[in-house]
Order: structure tokens, then C-alpha cells, then sequence
């Protein structure tokens, strides 16, 4: 279920202040306290700041939209005390690691990002932690407002039978594809290649020549954590496969470098930086074979033979994929795609995989595509091939077809009801106080000014 969130802008990345340095001399003061807690000038400032810098527009004056929105916030953390409702730190982190990984990207480097700063990187999650606590307190009390909001059939008619043709929701067009994948054979040579190459950069930290953090940015193939000097930020166990998993958690010695690890996708060594209760954080450097013209050409050829046999009713295209598929998520389940999230088998084209979107672009329903090159979802060169399971083409959402669509939208508008609801509730038995100089507005929520 998907609830448009009532905060926007005011808990966003960095926004207490960690990309809005330029805000400290303000002279601050309180402005708003809702409840117990205090809204700053300096905070409205910070929020502004970063909202420019993220190219955000308000519909009204900034200094009265931001500070609404922090209150209404405060009031969702006032109800999460009362309900007692809490996040881990592993969940918070993993957020926090993430925004800093895009601003790093964004920068350039971890070191650009320092030094625009003016801080080390851990001071700045340090200083993310806080508002990115609250923004999933915040996420999680919504959550348990709406979690029993539900809709009839009857409902979902009753709300789009009056309602205009084009604002009657559009659906794109959807597909559904079956794969079979084949891995390029890699010889034992390369492996022991890749192998030999890890040992000697194992060698060269142990014995002082160079940095692990260094290698990692000239050598590691897992390209964003590269550009951290291999440094993948706390994160708990559930967040590695379990191979790496095994390894990283039982390390003890900060700065001492693991055996090699083989996961699904390449060869890793792995250095300690800090335990944290259930998080460890981490670096790593990958490497993976190279796979070989000679070997892809090998896949193609196997997966023309098989398309050439399912078209002459040989086999069909299900009894393939659980033979000859090296497709992991697909192949007990008939080669069928589908969305680990949602579960979901219907993807817009745009939510395919590049390589697979234009090779199911030009089929029609049950043809099997030639074969193609893809990168699979552990950074590796297969070859695949597809057949297009089913097609429906965009079109205005009916009942009919489209119940699901239509009842997301219905409740989607009942949860936003509801929250804007509980928010008024909440203003009247709530004590609130605004500086006279922030007062003229027209706000949201009338509820403010008793």
C-alpha cells in the first residue's frame, strides 16, 4: 500500500544541517514548540537550504510551509512516545549509508564530500542519525495509523463512477516474460587469476606497501563501494549473502584482511573497521573472472539449439527453464520475472531490465526472443533468452481489469484522509505556541493559531 506521506521536505537528506553549514550564523531562536519541543529558526533554515539545493518548489511561502511541516512531524513523534513505537539502529544506518553513498557519487569522492564538509564522513552520519530516526519513527506511527484502512468492491465503484474520463487513472502498458539464462563457462585458469591477484593485495597491506582503502579504489569492481575505498558503511547481516556474511561477522582484528570469499558475484577479501553491536562496518575488495568471447559465443550457440527445439514442439519453453536455466530467482518458477518486493509478474517496460525490455519489445505474445547478452542481478555476463508470456497495452483503468489499481488509489485517498484527520485531532489537544513574526501565514491545517 503506498501512503503519500504527510511530511515532505522538512526530514530529508542532510537536513539538520549537514549540507547547510553555510546556515551557522544564524542567529537562532524559538519559533514554534509543539508540545514540549522546540521548532528553531536555525531548523527552518537547514530545511530551506537543502530543499533549494535538491531543486524542491513550495506552493506558498517557504517560512510558512517548512514550519508546518516540522510540526505536523512533531506531533507524529509525540504519539510515537505515547505508543512506544521504535526503529533499530541497523535500519536507520542503512538509510544514513545510503543518502551519504548518492552524495558521494554526486561530489565525486568521499574526500570532496569531507572537505566540502569540513568534517570526516562519520561525524556526518553521525549527525544524519537523529533526523533519520525520525523520519522512520515518523513512517512507522502513519503506518500503524492506516493499517486498517480497507475498501469494498462497492467503495471502489461508488468512488470512480462519477469521476471524468481523464482522471480515471491511466495503466501502461505491462508485459510478462519467462527467461532461461546460461552462465559463460570460466576456466580454472582465470579463477586461479583472480585468486593470485587477491593474495597480493593481502600481501601488500600486511606488509605495509599499500593501503587496503587504496586498492579497493583502484582495483575493487564493485564500483560504488570503490569509490569509498572499498567501505560498505554498518549494516547487519541480513544486508551480505551469507558467504560474506560468515566471513565479515566473524572478523576480530580491525585492519587484519580475510581469506577469500566466493559469493555469487566474484571473489572478495574483506577488512575489519568496527563492530557495533549487531552492524559491522566493513571493507571489501571484488574481483571477478573474466568471461571469455569464445565462452558467450558457447551460451549463444547452446540457447539457439533449445529456442529451435521448443519451436519444433520438442519441449516447451516451462520443461526447459528447470533443466537448462542457471537463473537462480526464475527457475523454479517456470522462468516466470516477478518483482522480489511485490511478488508481482506484470512489469511496465520501463521497469525491465534494459537488455530484456528490448529484446521483449518486438515479440508477440508467446514468441521467444533471440538470443542476447545481459548483465545479471550479481553484476554478471549471461546469456539469455525470453519468451513474452503475455502483453496488455495501456489503456484507462476499469473494474474489470483493473481492480487492484483502482482499489490502491481509494485507499491511498482514505489513508490521507484519516492522517489529515488525526492531525487536526491532535492540534486541539496539543499545547502550540508561534512567535507573532511567523504567525501570518495561511497554513494547511487551521488548528495551529487557537
Amino acid at each position: 500500500m503506498k501512503i503519500r506521506s504527510i511530511i515532505i521536505g522538512a526530514c530529508v537528506l542532510l537536513s539538520q544541517g549537514v549540507l547547510a553549514q553555510g546556515q551557522n550564523n544564524v542567529v537562532d531562536e524559538v519559533i514554534w514548540v509543539v508540545g514540549d519541543e522546540a521548532i528553531l529558526k536555525s531548523d527552518v533554515e537547514n530545511a530551506r537550504m537543502e530543499a533549494l539545493q535538491q531543486g524542491q518548489r513550495w506552493e506558498g511561502d517557504p517560512y510558512c510551509v517548512i514550519p508546518e511541516q516540522l510540526a505536523v512531524q512533531k506531533l507524529f513523534l509525540h504519539q510515537a512516545a505515547i505508543d512506544s513505537v521504535t526503529v533499530t539502529d541497523a535500519e536507520v544506518f542503512q538509510d544514513v549509508d545510503d543518502d551519504i553513498n548518492n552524495a558521494i557519487m554526486n561530489i565525486g569522492s568521499r574526500e570532496k564530500l569531507e572537505e566540502y564538509m569540513g568534517k570526516p564522513i562519520s561525524q556526518i552520519r553521525e549527525q544524519m542519525y537523529n533526523s533519520y530516526k525520525d523520519r522512520k519513527v515518523v513512517s512507522e506511527v502513519q503506518r500503524n495509523l492506516v493499517k486498517n484502512v480497507k475498501v469494498t468492491p462497492a467503495q471502489v465503484r461508488r468512488y470512480f463512477k462519477d469521476l471524468p474520463e481523464d482522471s480515471v487513472p491511466f495503466i501502461p502498458t505491462k508485459v510478462e516474460c519467462q527467461i532461461i539464462t546460461r552462465n559463460p563457462k570460466i576456466p580454472q585458469e582465470e579463477i586461479d587469476r583472480v585468486k593470485d591477484e587477491l593474495r597480493s593485495y593481502t600481501e601488500r597491506v600486511n606488509n605495509g606497501t599499500a593501503q587496503f582503502s587504496t586498492l579497493a579504489l583502484l582495483y575493487s569492481e564493485d564500483k560504488e563501494s570503490a569509490k569509498q575505498g572499498g567501505e560498505l558503511g554498518f549494516a547487519g547481516r541480513g544486508s551480505f549473502v551469507p558467504e560474506f556474511a560468515n566471513v565479515a561477522f566473524n572478523l576480530t582484528e580491525p585492519k587484519a584482511v580475510s581469506k577469500i570469499v566466493e559469493t555469487e558475484y566474484g571473489f572478495h577479501i574483506i577488512q575489519l573497521i568496527e563492530k557495533k553491536g549487531d552492524m559491522v562496518n566493513c571493507r571489501h575488495i571484488l574481483r571477478k573472472p573474466r568471461v571469455s568471447t569464445e565462452a558467450l559465443q558457447q551460451c549463444i550457440n547452446d540457447l539457439d539449439s533449445i529456442s529451435a527445439e521448443i519451436e519444433k514442439g520438442l519441449y516447451t519453453f516451462d520443461e526447459c527453464v528447470s533443466v537448462v536455466s542457471y537463473d537462480k530467482d526464475t527457475r523454479n518458477n517456470y522462468g516466470l520475472l516477478f518483482d522480489k518486493n511485490t511478488g508481482a509478474s506484470k512489469f511496465e517496460m520501463k521497469d525491465l531490465p534494459t537488455e530484456v525490455a528490448r529484446a521483449v519489445a518486438g515479440l508477440k505474445v508467446n514468441e521467444i526472443s533471440k538470443p542476447f547478452i545481459m548483465v545479471n542481478s550479481s553484476g554478471k555476463e549471461v546469456v539469455a533468452i525470453v519468451k513474452l508470456k503475455s502483453r496488455i497495452n495501456g489503456h484507462r483503468a476499469t473494474m474489470a481489469d483493473d481492480y487492484q489499481a483502482l482499489q490502491d488509489v481509494v485507499v491511498e485517498k482514505l489513508c490521507e484522509e484519516k492522517l489529515d484527520k488525526w492531525i487536526r485531532e491532535k492540534q486541539a489537544t496539543t499545547y502550540i505556541h508561534i512567535n507573532d513574526d511567523w504567525k501570518n501565514c495561511e497554513f494547511k491545517y487551521s488548528g495551529w493559531i487557537k
